[in-house]
């Protein structure tokens, strides 16, 4: 897994014939990290100690009825391409566009010691395109769409990674983990990146003027200290 593979320029013809290619989740890898579970690893599921990033484009669907359909794939086209931009600079991994969201994993297959780091500087590149882009968004097509941003949510922890499902198998993460970014993700509002607890002490050098807030995260019985990043 660690053999140097070219993935751009002439070099890497020959292995384009093998299907060997940049990954679609993470253009810094090729596509054997795709099959690394049935073919190399042979097992379908690994646990592993990572960080999850959910970011979601806030407004979507409300500007959805002023906004024609080629607006909104444009609109969604950009977010989806900052997000991508930002996740990979980073070196994480795309694991899913889900509707108007994405969700990356940060530490697999390229390893970092400072995943949760890494994370929170891909969250706020993300804004930070995003925002650079909104007055594109922000015309007279779409009036006052003050909410329109990104809300974006980081936890870190150990969680099961590789393959599910038998009539479908799809690649992801699962786990508490995976779901305790996606409810900081929705408590999130726009142009805000909040991280958990275990987030800010990995990444507490990114983070020295955070403030922290308790929120009623779906699902969860008691409140949790999430810090704005």
């Amino acid at each position: 897994m660690r053999v140097p593979i070219p993935l751009r320029g002439v070099l890497s013809a020959p292995f384009r014939v093998f299907g060997i290619r940049p990954s679609r989740m993470n253009p810094n890898t090729c596509t054997i990290c795709e099959l690394m579970f049935t073919r190399v690893m042979k097992a379908r599921k690994v646990t592993i100690d990572a960080t999850i990033l959910f970011a979601d484009l806030r407004s979507y669907t409300s500007l959805s009825q002023s906004l024609s359909p080629a607006e909104m794939g444009g609109l969604l086209d950009s977010f989806y391409d900052d997000c991508a931009n930002a996740i990979w600079q980073f070196d994480g991994l795309l694991n899913k566009t889900i509707g108007d969201a994405v969700m990356a994993v940060f530490n697999f297959p390229i390893q970092q010691e400072d995943h949760a780091r890494q994370a929170v500087l891909a969250a706020r590149e993300i804004q930070r395109t995003f925002n650079a882009r909104r007055a594109e968004f922000t015309g007279s097509s779409v009036g006052t769409a003050a909410e329109l941003g990104v809300g974006i949510g980081i936890h870190s922890g150990e969680l099961s990674f590789g393959e599910f499902g038998h009539s479908h198998r799809d690649l992801t993460a699962i786990g508490t983990v995976v779901n305790t970014a996606s409810r900081a993700q929705s408590a999130a509002g726009a142009g805000q990146i909040l991280v958990t607890q275990t987030v800010y002490e990995r990444a507490r050098s990114e983070l020295p003027d955070s403030v922290v807030g308790e929120y009623q995260l779906k699902g969860f019985d008691a409140p949790v200290q999430l810090y704005a990043a």
